[in-house]
């Protein structure tokens, strides 16, 4: 019972944020499914790959959810989502497979590592100028990979990459959130399978398993994000972001730092 309360809270929390701040709602969903796979003896060799999967396969929901809210508010530029998704997928689906390849520990300590720049990316709002113009199809492709490939790694739906990248293409930054929410979709799809396909051969997972995705954790964070992410999507429209981004990445760094001392 304890654990499926903690699956609807982050289920919660991450809907709200990924409507909110921009930010994928991994960033809070992979440091407390690890802390709860931890507590559940899971095997330690395959935790941070099944907080990775499962937080991808979660936000295949909180991405619906999320984009259906900010298309209503016509803040989704879809030529952009278009543009992009081709790399999102190709990018996102080998980056699931290197992941399946790599250690928890060195797993844990990139996404640390990523915590703490979102965090100083947040608190300093650092993001580039306004400068140039989305570039065209072979430059869309390349970002797609990166975004996705960094995105697959980290279990996130990319919004602390595609915003900045899409600010600073001029897209006014409501448009970011928004857009960067449909982007979220095409790489939770690819991360989720790339994760379950990879997962599928290793027998040590837990029996609620589907590869490297931990079924009951899913199905109580998509309930409760799909309800929580519209929410986000309309207070981001209302409330002052910027104080509650600085307010969050404080709390990024505490459980980026708890999380580092769980692993080393």
């Amino acid at each position: 019972m304890t654990a499926w309360l903690l699956y609807l809270a982050t289920g919660a929390f991450a809907g709200v944020l990924a409507g909110l701040l921009g930010v994928g709602g991994g960033i809070v969903i992979v440091p407390l499914l690890t802390f709860a796979f931890t507590a559940l003896h899971m095997p330690a060799d395959y935790i941070l790959h099944l907080a990775l999967g499962t937080s991808l396969a979660s936000i295949v929901f909180t991405s619906i959810s999320s984009l259906r809210a900010h298309h209503a508010r016509g803040a989704v530029h879809w030529p952009v989502v278009r543009g992009i998704s081709l790399g999102i997928l190709t990018g996102t689906f080998f980056g699931s497979w290197v992941a399946a390849q790599l250690s928890s520990r060195f797993l844990g300590g990139f996404f640390v590592v990523f915590l703490y720049f979102v965090a100083v990316q947040m608190f300093f709002n650092i993001r580039p100028k306004p400068s140039r113009t989305l570039p065209g199809a072979p430059g869309m492709f390349g970002v797609g990979n990166v975004i996705g490939g960094v995105s697959s790694l980290v279990g996130i739906g990319g919004g602390s990459l595609s915003v900045p990248f899409l600010a600073w293409c001029n897209l006014p930054m409501h448009h970011a959130v928004g857009t960067s929410a449909a982007i979220g979709f095409p790489i939770a799809v690819a991360g989720a399978a790339g994760y379950i396909l990879n997962g599928l051969a290793v027998t040590e997972l837990p029996g609620a398993s589907l590869g490297f995705v931990y079924l009951p954790a899913l199905v109580g964070i998509a309930l409760a994000s799909v309800c929580t992410a519209p929410l986000g999507a309309r207070l981001a429209h209302s409330l002052p972001v910027g104080r509650l981004k600085k307010i969050f990445a404080i709390f990024l760094t505490l459980m980026g730092t708890r999380l580092l001392l769980s692993f080393f």
